[in-house]
């Protein structure tokens, strides 16, 4: 029972969390990640904490460590999903109880909140939010900001997990056999999808999948979701599926293409954790480019 604000939404606006800023049991979460490329050219990422810090958040927000804390440190992949001891003690360490109003931002495209807001749901959880526009859209209207680590008592958080939110390849295998009713949707990149870039071993997509990528469910300027007319029609060759299964790389975008479809109504879906980081690394597992 949970005694923070109402969430009557998954999706919340600034204005919204202006309003409630500073409310008893309500806790705002940065998930930000940086992106960056290596020296060999390929992508990757690193903690978002100290531009949290230096650059400012949102007033009285502490951060959460989507790559180290949030993830399976044994995980064979980056941003494996945790297991529920590891989830609860991350979500406790950051003063979130199972009383909790939860709103979780980033400063990219909001996938990195959707990841997290994805792991509450799995996990028992759905009082917790993304803030609509994340970072990007606060700072375009002008929104106050703070610097400096905001650290609050640490607490208990009770976890109870639910079946059917993630897949593993063999179910993906189903899919692409035929043996199993479900549509498969790629969140990465346009140029990853069609195998004009090539960030791990082998280019392309797996065999059948709508191209979902999450910087093109949000608005350009804002990085606001779409409005609901507009994921429709991006979405549209899906919606009529039994199930939906989203992918990315390492299931971060993919968690963006996962909430984009809640917020259409669609509750049969699940995200390919491993995603392309597992599948590529099977040179029997087809690939299908587009260039």
């Amino acid at each position: 029972m949970t005694s923070g604000p109402a969430l009557s939404s998954p999706l919340v606006s600034t204005q919204w969390l202006a309003d409630y800023l500073g409310a008893d049991k309500l806790v705002v979460v940065d998930a930000s990640a940086i992106a960056y490329t290596q020296p060999n050219g390929k992508p990757s990422y690193f903690s978002g904490h100290e531009t949290y810090i230096i650059n400012g958040h949102i007033p009285g927000a502490v951060y959460a460590d989507i790559i180290d804390e949030f993830s399976d440190p044994d995980g064979r992949y980056p941003f494996t999903r945790p297991d529920a001891t590891r989830f609860a003690a991350a979500v406790g360490a950051l003063g979130i109880d199972n009383e909790t109003s939860v709103v979780v931002y980033d400063s990219s495209v909001g996938q990195w909140s959707a990841r997290l807001w994805w792991l509450f749901r799995s996990f028992g959880y759905d009082n917790v939010a993304v803030l609509d526009g994340g970072l990007t859209k606060w700072n375009l209207e002008e929104r106050p900001l703070d610097t400096g680590h905001i650290e609050l008592p640490a607490t208990t958080f009770q976890v109870e997990e639910r079946e059917g939110f993630w897949v593993d390849k063999a179910y993906v295998e189903g899919i692409v056999r035929g043996e199993i009713d479900a549509a498969l949707v790629c969140a990465a990149p346009p140029k990853e999808f069609t195998g004009e870039a090539v960030p791990r071993s082998r280019a392309g997509h797996i065999p059948g999948s709508l191209s979902a990528p999450a910087s093109r469910v949000v608005e350009r300027e804002s990085k606001a979701f779409l409005p609901v007319a507009e994921l429709t029609t991006t979405f549209a060759p899906v919606l009529d599926a039994t199930r939906i299964v989203t992918y990315c790389g390492g299931a971060i975008a993919a968690s963006s293409a996962a909430f984009a479809l809640s917020l259409l109504g669609h509750t049969n879906v699940a995200v390919y954790d491993d995603s392309l980081n597992e599948w590529v690394a099977d040179p029997e597992s087809e690939l299908v480019t587009t260039v």
